[in-house]
């Protein structure tokens, strides 16, 4: 595990539409993404938490390349996204959310498929816990997890959000 104090996190706030999100890298890659029109203090509040004694430096034109991926795919020209990621959880969280990036575009997984990809298959409630602390919405596709009925179930950016992202993907 790396050092994570006295790093700089670079922001901008990327907007789509009506939609405004923060986001965030560090040098190293993108590192959060915010919920849907939430107040800049998601962001700090994230920050102070996972990278205490970090520095939040607006740096739009750093965040670009971020940003560009990110609007690709809320138009529909993106389906994946090759910009560095700069995340650190446990093992476990590391393991659900590089689960979540193998999710196809446009489909979706139930909580014990989860479970089941990473050899856990009794960590269901384990795995709902990691995938609602991941830090990059959409990026690492979360939204892409439904209850094993279909019912969309908890997001950490709303469940208007996730909705708008699965029928998004759906309209493909």
């Amino acid at each position: 595990m790396r050092n994570k104090t006295n790093n700089t996190i670079y922001w901008a706030a990327f907007e789509h539409g009506d939609c405004r999100i923060h986001i965030a890298a560090t040098a190293d890659g993108i590192c959060f993404v915010g919920s849907e029109n939430q107040s800049f203090n998601e962001l700090v509040t994230w920050s102070n938490s996972r990278f205490p004694g970090s520095v939040l430096v607006q740096d739009d034109n750093r965040l670009l390349p971020y940003s560009i991926e990110l609007l690709e795919y809320l138009q529909g020209t993106r389906k994946s996204f090759t910009i560095p990621f700069d995340y650190y959880g446990t093992p476990f969280q590391m393991d659900v959310w590089n689960a979540l990036c193998s999710i196809p575009y446009g489909q979706t997984y139930c909580y014990s498929d989860i479970a089941n990809q990473i050899q856990k298959p009794a960590a269901v409630r384990a795995v709902g816990t990691a995938i609602g602390a991941n830090p990059l919405l959409i990026v690492v596709p979360c939204h892409r997890v439904i209850g094993k009925n279909g019912a969309l179930t908890g997001y950490r950016g709303g469940i208007a959000m996730k909705k708008k992202l699965l029928q998004l993907e759906q309209a493909e």
